[in-house]
């Protein structure tokens, strides 16, 4: 299992647990990348767009993947429906300039949405 990150925090927590690669971007970059993974094998553990906030309110995203012997159609199909929908997000309204307390919590929810989830998928990996 992999981890893809643009949040410190997630890094700080699951570093020593998991593959983690952390990416020097947006929410938008995440998927992209999310995707090239799918394109070489891989598939999505976690929904790209979990939880109740938009992809252009936050600037954080993590999602989990895991490699596969060949290219899982649903997962491209999903984080490709994921890229159309943040890209419509991001037209109408761009993710604000958030103070950095902002921020830190907008890191916190991300984290917290990841950990909620790690134990099941590991249980449903396994």
């Amino acid at each position: 299992m992999k981890i893809i990150t643009n949040n410190s925090l997630v890094v700080e927590k699951f570093e020593s647990i998991y593959e983690v690669e952390y990416i020097d971007g947006d929410f938008m970059k995440i998927l992209t990348t999310c995707r090239d993974y799918i394109h070489n094998k891989y598939r999505l553990l976690t929904h790209p767009l979990a939880g109740s906030i938009k992809p252009n309110e936050t600037p954080y995203k993590t999602i989990m993947i895991d490699d596969v012997e060949k290219l899982d159609t649903e997962s491209l199909l999903l984080i490709e429906k994921a890229i159309d929908t943040t890209k419509k997000f991001q037209n109408n309204f761009k993710t604000p300039l958030w103070t950095d307390t902002i921020l830190e919590d907008f890191k916190v929810i991300d984290l917290d949405l990841i950990k909620n989830v790690i134990e099941t998928v590991n249980y449903y990996v396994k």
